[in-house]
């Protein structure tokens, strides 16, 4: 299985918790280099310490994806530290559900810069890297809210998470066919994800229904090895995962 997999340098985003974490550890454990970018670097620090104990190699750096400068220094940080970048995890996200008639304008802006603004600056630092090596990988985690509208609540969430599927899509079309591309919607899966509502009524509903539904991060990092693994002519072009329970 990490014959595809083994010696690829990978740079993920909001690697320091949740779907992050557990696809940088897995992966590392299949033999790839992981380039970890996150605000929280205590917990960075955490995660390369354990991943180079158990014989992986890492190297991370302090990101916030709404600065391109951040994307860029990572990316360069991957080539520095390994000679080059295979894959980009464009993992980073927020979900701050509550009525549109709270008018949470904060938190949508919030939810455009990480979800789709952080995504594209993501795909930026990476392209000029793949179309000089003719090769490379994107995938972006979108989320079945980007399937399905989740309404009432999340509204502007499930734009956003459209916007990854259109923006992801049309790369797919666009770009060289030695560059692949994949969409990853997950359902409810265990991760911070579910904090991200500061409506006490909507984080509520939203923490009850992980709480009773949830399946761990570990099922995406695998769908998320499953996409990489493949030879280069295969394009897994989106995968959709979901707890069994799970109606939307």
């Amino acid at each position: 299985m990490s014959n595809n997999i083994r010696e690829k340098v990978v740079v993920i985003t909001g690697a320091s918790s949740g779907l992050g974490e557990s696809t940088a550890r897995h992966l590392a454990s299949l033999g790839a280099s992981v380039v970890l970018g996150a605000r929280r670097t205590d917990k960075l620090e955490t995660i390369a310490a354990e991943i180079r104990g158990a014989g992986g190699k890492v190297a991370i750096k302090a990101t916030d994806v709404t600065r391109a400068d951040d994307l860029k220094a990572l990316v360069q940080l991957a080539k520095d530290s390994f000679g080059k970048v295979d894959v980009i995890v464009n993992n980073a996200g927020l979900m701050a559900i509550a009525p549109m008639t709270e008018t949470k304008v904060e938190e949508w802006n919030r939810m455009i810069d990480i979800n789709i603004k952080g995504l594209l600056y993501g795909v930026a630092a990476v392209l000029p890297e793949f179309q000089a090596q003719n090769s490379g990988h994107i995938i972006n985690v979108a989320s079945v809210g980007g399937i399905k509208v989740f309404a009432p609540g999340g509204t502007v969430y499930s734009s956003t998470k459209f916007a990854v599927r259109a923006i992801t899509e049309g790369l797919r079309i666009e770009l060289d066919n030695n560059i692949r591309t994949t969409i990853i919607s997950p359902g409810a899966v265990s991760s911070e994800l579910k904090n991200g509502s500061s409506h006490a009524e909507s984080s509520a509903f939203v923490n009850d229904f992980y709480r009773n539904n949830e399946i761990p991060a570990d099922s995406v990092a695998r769908a998320i090895a499953y996409a990489i693994e493949q030879p280069a002519n295969v394009d897994i072009s989106e995968i959709v995962i979901r707890p069994t329970v799970q109606e939307f």
